[in-house]
């Protein structure tokens, strides 16, 4: 326990300084998890003696990164996705230790976590201050949400949500979990109106459908755990795992919650 609190610690600061700090630290940092996130998947599906093309992802992450800094095209970053694709796919046809299934699998990796990665990298460069209210609530929202999940069950808890897939989430921790989203919404609107004009409505559904979106993350990540038969992704985080470990359910909670705002017509 002493070891988790002591990383969680590093951990936010280093998050906070990154963020406050300016844009190209917001960037670094950013590009650095979506790195190391591509070679725990990789290293997961690896488990099952798939062998994926991470070179092409890695060339992938750091080429749309760089597109996404110089504020080049939309376009630019489609084409530089059919060309990872395109380069996963000649890979898997002239590599025997690859071949359909690394190739395959390398795409997933593409779409995700790098996809998810992108947008919120995209997102955290945005000439103005948007990132600020979106990151603000899908984290609260989603940490709120997780709380009271793991609460809900442990105190409720009767009836599996995916028993296959993680175990110890139930349906009753699930429902706890989205209620306590509209308690995050509410002080959200309260925490943000002085700098950002978002009615309460729309801080509620915001937080409501973030958090949501949140728990099918951390499944999704649980998911390629237990087929690669694996506790954590890895141990850079002491008592916490790895980068994919911590960063699951912001996969997408964080690019849900920007939609969403911006459907509002908030941004």
């Amino acid at each position: 326990m002493k070891t988790r609190v002591i990383s969680a610690t590093v951990l936010i600061i280093i998050v906070v300084a990154c963020f406050a700090i300016g844009p190209l630290t917001r960037a670094l940092f950013l590009f650095a998890a979506s790195v190391m996130a591509v070679w725990e998947t990789c290293r997961a599906i690896g488990c099952k003696d798939i062998k994926c093309v991470p070179w092409v992802l890695y060339a992938y992450s750091a080429v749309t990164a760089a597109a996404i800094w110089f504020k080049a095209d939309g376009i630019i970053c489609e084409a530089l996705f059919f060309l990872a694709v395109f380069a996963v796919m000649t890979v898997g046809i002239v590599s025997k230790s690859v071949r359909a299934p690394g190739a395959l699998a390398s795409i997933a990796v593409l779409v995700y976590p790098l996809v998810p990665f992108m947008i919120i990298y995209k997102l955290s460069l945005t000439d103005n201050s948007v990132w600020i209210p979106v990151f603000a609530i899908a984290c609260i929202s989603t940490w709120v949400c997780d709380s009271f999940a793991l609460f809900g069950g442990k105190r409720f808890g009767k009836h599996k949500l995916a028993p296959e897939v993680s175990p110890n989430k139930t349906v009753e921790g699930t429902v706890c979990g989205a209620v306590s989203s509209v308690l995050a919404g509410i002080i959200m609107h309260f925490v943000l109106r002085a700098s950002f004009d978002i009615p309460l409505v729309i801080c509620i559904l915001t937080a409501l459908i973030c958090s949501s979106f949140g728990q099918v993350g951390d499944l999704a990540a649980s998911l390629i755990k237990r087929m690669a038969g694996m506790k954590d992704y890895s141990n850079l985080i002491p008592g916490h795992g790895g980068v994919m470990d911590r960063v699951d359910s912001l996969l997408f909670s964080i690019p849900s919650a920007y939609f969403c705002l911006m459907i509002a017509g908030i941004f």
